[in-house]
């Protein structure tokens, strides 16, 4: 890269990036205070379960009746 590519590349960084506000102690801080998601996400209800999970697990269960031998190999595996 040549002095031109690089002065060119270091503007682009510089408008894609945001620059990083620090906080008293020289540290970057968030925007935002973000505890308030994290609680919104822990008092919302788990997403259900999709169908083909229920499906694979039929197999497994399906396959663990006709071949019970693979019941060992297959703990191990999982």
């Amino acid at each position: 890269m040549n002095e031109m590519e690089q002065t060119r590349m270091k503007n682009l960084l510089k408008q894609a990036l945001p620059p990083i506000e620090s906080g008293p102690a020289g540290e970057p801080e968030p925007r935002r205070d973000l505890w308030p998601a994290v609680l919104q996400r822990l008092d919302a209800r788990p997403a259900p379960v999709p169908w083909f999970d229920w499906a694979l697990i039929a197999g497994l269960v399906a396959l663990a009746g006709i071949f019970p031998a693979w019941i060992p190999v297959l703990m191990y595996y999982l």
